[in-house]
């Protein structure tokens, strides 16, 4: 499949205007596409609770398979807060979760304003599942 990674982008960068972040500030949007070609948009979404925040790339791929979606080709992950905004460990792995057997998810980052295209091993080269 052939990845539009400035259109995800751009995705991710309309998504992080809706962070809702009034604890850390740092606002995050996440875009995912799915194997069926669509794309889902999420946001972080935090709480007084800490515990209960949820991160933009977990948003967006929940969105995806609330949907009926169960493979994600690649993600987008940005903030206006940072230079470059990696994915955490919990987003690894559930990104991990939701990759095809045939090909390994995509992860787009912005780097000092230059896309950044790496495979999700690069981020999680020993992912769980059973």
């Amino acid at each position: 499949m052939e990845i539009n990674y400035e259109l995800l982008m751009n995705s991710a960068k309309k998504a992080a205007q809706n962070s809702y972040s009034p604890f850390s500030r740092f606002a995050v949007g996440a875009a995912v596409l799915a194997s069926s070609g669509k794309i889902y948009e999420g946001c972080n979404v935090e709480n007084s609770s800490f515990g209960l925040t949820i991160c933009a790339e977990r948003c967006a791929i929940f969105k995806a398979v609330s949907e009926g979606e169960k493979e994600i080709v690649a993600v987008a992950i940005y903030s206006p807060n940072a230079d470059s905004c990696y994915p955490c460990g919990a987003c690894r792995q559930v990104m991990y979760e939701f990759q095809g057997d045939n090909e390994e998810i995509s992860v787009i980052t912005e780097n000092l304003g230059q896309l950044e295209v790496q495979k999700l091993s690069y981020f999680l080269p020993c992912g769980f599942r059973i």
